[in-house]
Parts: C-alpha cells; structure tokens; sequence
C-alpha cells in the first residue's frame, strides 16, 4: 500500500511551512539529484515508514527520533457547545517522540533566541 503518493505531507522549516513538494524539492537540491528521482526516494521512506507502522513496529531513527503506535481506549467526552457527554470510540493513532539529538538542536535555537 503506498501512502506517500496520496499524503498531505507538512513540515516547517525556516518559519515556513513546507509541504511534501517542498521537502522533495530540498532532497533534490542537497543530493544534485533529478526531481524525480528525489520524489522516488521521498515515497519509499515514508511508505517504508507507514508499511513498518502498519505491520504493528516502531521506527527508530537515531537522533532524529522514534514513530510508534499508540492505542487511544475508548472513552467518554463532553460536547463543549451543549456539555453533554459523549462516547469517543478507541482508536489507533501515530505518536513520534524527538530523539536526543533533534530536541538538543531544538533546545540551542530556542536559548539563541
């Protein structure tokens, strides 16, 4: 099953927000490769992602970080309009978790300023 060719992919970088194409496009010019080949190997890491995802594992990138499942149980709300109590299904969500590296880097631009 490919899910990158159909995914909404967003990401910010520099303050702007960057979309698939974007992220595409950064990968051709880093690597002096043809867009399409960048598009090609964008698709196989986020399908190679989502299949690890979908066969129940984690991926593990080290000092980027971890994307795991996580089982939400179901559960009761509240309607913020009316207040009255509603039941939310269980569902199965993606949780990603920074690795060390990524949240240090993060940390030294947030103390730059």
């Amino acid at each position: 099953m490919s899910l990158a060719s159909g995914t909404k992919l967003s990401i910010v970088l520099d303050g702007v927000e960057m979309n698939k194409k974007g992220l595409i496009d950064q990968v051709s010019e880093a690597m002096e490769m043809p867009r399409t080949d960048a598009t090609r190997s964008v698709e196989v890491v986020l399908d190679t992602i989502a299949e690890a995802l979908f066969s129940g594992d984690s991926v593990q990138l080290l000092g980027f970080g971890t994307f795991s499942l996580r089982d939400r149980a179901a559960r009761t709300g509240r309607n913020p309009s009316t207040g009255q109590p509603i039941d939310i299904p269980a569902k199965r969500d993606v949780k990603f978790k920074g690795g060390s590296k990524l949240l240090e880097r993060l940390q030294a631009d947030l103390e730059k300023g």
